[in-house]
């Protein structure tokens, strides 16, 4: 089964742009579809994008325009690029994986998880 490890969280100022990644093993990655999910301190863990086998994404309202997934199979990897950063984006990112090519926002459908990186966003 796949493991994934998530890499690239740290402190931007609001307006900034950062990319995070989560790099994937054990399994056969491009059968998974992956998902990035964030949450703040004091609430509930929120989507924020989907990509599945074929390339295809989803985004949440909040990030749309802003954020953009990515993957890259011949390096396992997923990528969220985020640019015009707000302190409202400030919060845990972790990527989440499932093995059909549904995109699905709903994070009960995820059944492999990596440990999250932190992003912090200054004002």
């Amino acid at each position: 089964q796949v493991q994934l490890v998530e890499s690239g969280g740290g402190l931007v100022q609001a307006g900034g742009s950062l990319r995070i990644s989560c790099a994937a093993s054990g399994g056969t990655f491009s059968r998974y579809s992956l998902a990035w999910f964030r949450q703040a301190p004091g609430k509930e863990r929120a989507f924020v994008a989907a990509i599945n086998w074929s390339g295809g994404t989803y985004y949440a309202d909040s990030v749309k325009g802003r954020f953009t997934i990515s993957r890259d199979n011949n390096k396992n990897t997923v990528y969220l690029q985020m640019n015009s950063l707000t302190p409202q984006d400030t919060a845990v990112y972790s990527c989440a994986g499932h093995g059909s090519p549904n995109i699905v926002a709903q994070s009960t459908f995820y059944y492999i998880w990596g440990q999250g990186t932190q992003v912090t966003v200054s004002s």
